[in-house]
């Protein structure tokens, strides 16, 4: 059998230029199908990474400064309401877990409970705002500000710059909400709603770094 074939490709040999037969591709793996990406824009990644090295640059000198004074920052720390930094945790990281809970529903084009999800996140975060306005107005009616001691010069240079960053993120979530509501986000689009979402995170990410770091540890 074998000789027989050599013999007939000998006799008709295989015309190079012949059409070759189609051969379909094998389709792709589920890795590379679903690979894996940075959600959002880019640049909102390279600004995330700006202003967090301005917090670890703020971070950085808080520390600096209390390993000079030790007595007076452990001596200010008792003095701050840390059951109202607790609560604003809880807040954070509960608006935080409603947001990716959101991101992920509209992603799935179920955009009613989107919306529903975004709206309890956006709830938390004016939660964290009042009891941050509730704490600041302790503060100011004691009689505290800026050129207290350097404990509370970190604690409200601190606390107020990353609640700017809360405000900013409320008001970027409110108007993702909006388009969100008109149909402007889902399957078929939703990086905008993303870009939205990973600055929210960041904005809780210096929180829980901010909040041991100023209210508890010692």
């Amino acid at each position: 059998m074998q000789a027989s074939v050599i013999f007939r490709r000998a006799i008709f040999p295989v015309n190079p230029e012949a059409p070759a037969l189609a051969v379909s591709p094998s389709p792709p793996s589920a890795p590379a199908a679903h690979a894996l990406r940075l959600p959002g824009d880019l640049a909102i990644w390279v600004f995330i990474l700006a202003e967090l090295l301005v917090f670890a640059v703020f971070f950085a000198a808080y520390s600096f400064a209390r390993a000079g004074n030790v007595e007076l920052f452990n001596a200010a720390q008792t003095t701050v309401n840390r059951t109202a930094g607790a609560v604003n945790t809880i807040f954070l990281i509960t608006a935080s877990w409603f947001v990716a809970r959101s991101v992920d529903k509209a992603r799935h084009d179920r955009i009613a409970s989107a919306v529903r999800w975004l709206a309890a996140g956006i709830l938390c975060g004016g939660g964290f705002v009042v009891v941050k306005l509730i704490e600041y107005a302790e503060k100011i009616g004691a009689g505290i500000n800026l050129s207290t001691n350097t404990f509370y010069m970190f604690y409200l240079s601190l606390t107020f710059f990353h609640f700017m960053h809360v405000i900013l993120g409320m008001v970027i979530l409110v108007a993702v909400l909006l388009k969100l509501r008109r149909g402007g986000y889902g399957s078929h689009d939703c990086n905008g709603f993303e870009t939205g979402a990973v600055y929210w995170h960041m904005v809780d990410l210096v929180w829980i770094v901010l909040f041991p770091l100023v209210y508890v540890m010692r």
